[in-house]
């Protein structure tokens, strides 16, 4: 994230932008959609991102939390989860998706750390298809 630039930002395969960067941690290349929220933050910002370091970023995150009365601490890491789970997950994207999305390595490490949150996603769903079943009074056999 602190070093990303315009120059980051190609014409993908499908005719879209695209982030495309190598991962320090893993040294595997991620590729990341360039959504309408991100390409307005890019256009804001002239296309040239504030440099910022994971410790500044975190600093912000703790002023905001103090503003809005959150008592969880906020970090780099905790926001990275977050956007795994209450955007990509729970909007149905594939585990795989995420995976590639967050430069994990291997699907093992993705599972890991996201696992229970297909399993409520899970509970819910079927949870819905009970409903269904009962409401229209469907023979499951």
């Amino acid at each position: 994230m602190t070093t990303l630039t315009t120059n980051n930002i190609e014409v993908g395969f499908d005719g879209n932008e695209w982030i495309q960067m190598i991962r320090k941690k893993t040294n595997r290349k991620i590729s990341v959609p360039v959504l309408p929220k991100t390409k307005k933050i890019l256009e804001k910002y002239g296309n040239e991102l504030p440099k910022i370091s994971n410790q500044k970023f975190n600093s912000y995150l703790k002023e905001i939390s103090a503003l809005l009365s959150i008592e969880k601490k906020l970090t780099h890491n905790i926001a990275r989860k977050t956007f795994a789970t209450t955007v990509l997950l729970y909007n149905n994207l594939p585990m795989e998706i995420v995976s590639e999305l967050l430069g994990h390595s291997n699907m093992n490490i993705t599972q890991a750390h996201y696992g229970k949150v297909v399993q409520k996603k899970v509970s819910d769903e079927m949870k819905n298809l009970q409903s269904k079943l009962l409401e229209n009074k469907t023979p499951l056999l």
